[in-house]
């Protein structure tokens, strides 16, 4: 999982390439979106916004095709993250969800208001459900595309 402090350092960071810049676009686009409905940027950007207390689970959940970017608006919550080798699979991928889960426990780390987490496919991650939060969620895809402090 890659965290970056806010806004202005994604815009450093990841200034190069369309995904990035359509991540930063669909940000922009918060305040006219309405909660829970899922929005898309071409053929390589899907986002939402999501409000709330997250579901706490039993597994980690991994993604393949795409990788999640969370910009947090308001509140925070703990993550916890685990490279997927070290996990015990629970229920195998599935190309029509581009979801896979996982039995195990990782590290965890507290997000809030401001930063920017990138899940990155080599890992598996989970909420934990402990406060109220709101951020853009985006599904980016993997294609064409690579992390820059990598």
């Amino acid at each position: 999982m890659i965290v970056l402090d806010n806004l202005e350092q994604f815009k450093v960071v990841y200034r190069n390439g369309r995904k990035w810049n359509r991540c930063v676009e669909a940000i922009g686009n918060t305040e006219k979106l309405r909660d829970g409905v899922m929005y898309s940027i071409g053929d390589s950007l899907a986002y939402m916004i999501e409000d709330g207390i997250a579901e706490q689970t039993e597994t980690l959940v991994g993604n393949r095709r795409y990788f999640d970017v969370h910009y947090y608006l308001e509140g925070r919550e703990t993550v916890e993250f685990a490279n997927k080798k070290n996990l015990q699979t629970k229920q195998a991928y599935s190309d029509e969800t581009d979801r896979e889960y996982f039995i195990g426990q990782g590290e965890t780390r507290e997000l809030f208001e401001g930063q920017i987490a990138i899940f990155e496919n080599d890992k598996a991650y989970r909420f934990h459900g402990d406060h109220r939060v709101r951020k853009v969620v985006l599904k980016v895809t993997i294609e064409d595309g690579y992390f820059l402090n990598k």
